[in-house]
């Protein structure tokens, strides 16, 4: 298994041919998938930036405003956690791991449930709603700690700190 980056495309040769069958399938389907994020990115990105213009611009709308409020960082959030998603194929492609790692898939869905969060008219919807989404946010911050507690015990001190240091400056 790739366990350093890709370099330059001689590595990446080198590299690949280490490569069992299907870690070559899965890496050739992450860059598909990549590729097709990519897309996507540059588009929502185009979308967004001509919706902000429009809205706050041209409209004058007032950004304060829940409403718009709710429509500008609701289309943010959803490029952002397209662009972690992304990030994510990347770190798949480049390390060389597998294609599920339970840390980024609760990440990327405690970032999906931020965004619903921020886009709800929380006065609209009901008391019920509002305590599934409150318990759901628990859930999935409890699952993401117990799995990096996980991770952090099946990795050696020395990295443990390294990735420490890496998350967090002010602990050095």
């Amino acid at each position: 298994m790739v366990r350093e980056m890709f370099r330059d495309w001689a590595h990446i040769r080198h590299a690949w041919a280490e490569l069992r069958f299907y870690e070559r399938f899965e890496a050739v389907v992450a860059s598909l998938l990549r590729l097709v994020i990519g897309a996507i990115i540059v588009v929502a990105l185009y979308r967004l930036i001509v919706r902000v213009v429009d809205t706050l611009v041209l409209r004058a709308l007032d950004p304060l405003d829940h409403a718009v409020f709710q429509q500008v960082f609701g289309a943010i959030m959803t490029l952002l956690i397209t662009l972690e998603f992304g990030h994510t194929l990347q770190y798949v492609i480049a390390r060389g791991i597998g294609i599920i790692q339970a840390r980024v898939v609760v990440l990327i869905a405690l970032l999906a449930l931020a965004r619903k969060i921020i886009v709800v008219d929380l006065f609209e919807v009901s008391a019920g709603s509002v305590m599934a989404l409150a318990a759901l946010t628990l859930a999935l911050g409890l699952a993401y700690w117990l799995v990096r507690e996980r991770d952090d015990r099946a990795q050696p001190s020395d990295e443990k700190q390294k990735r420490r240091e890496t998350e967090d400056p002010l602990r050095k």
